[in-house]
């Protein structure tokens, strides 16, 4: 089992933070692009992921960094 390595979110350049924070997907809301807070970078078995909390009901939302993303 491969273990969860912490990232520095805030590491990114505003730009690319902005984007991230901004178009998101709750599965909640059933709406993309609400916006998420507190968010958290970390990798896991080679894929890097962005947790936070979905601005509009506080639920969790994960967005997973393709090849694209970079």
């Amino acid at each position: 089992m491969s273990e969860r390595i912490e990232r520095d979110f805030f590491a990114r350049d505003a730009e690319e933070q902005k984007a991230f924070l901004e178009q998101t997907w709750c599965d909640n809301c059933m709406e993309a692009n609400l916006g998420m807070g507190e968010p958290v970078e970390y990798e896991l078995n080679e894929t890097i992921f962005i947790e936070g909390k979905c601005n509009k009901c506080g639920e969790v939302i994960v967005t997973e960094l393709t090849d694209e993303d970079f």
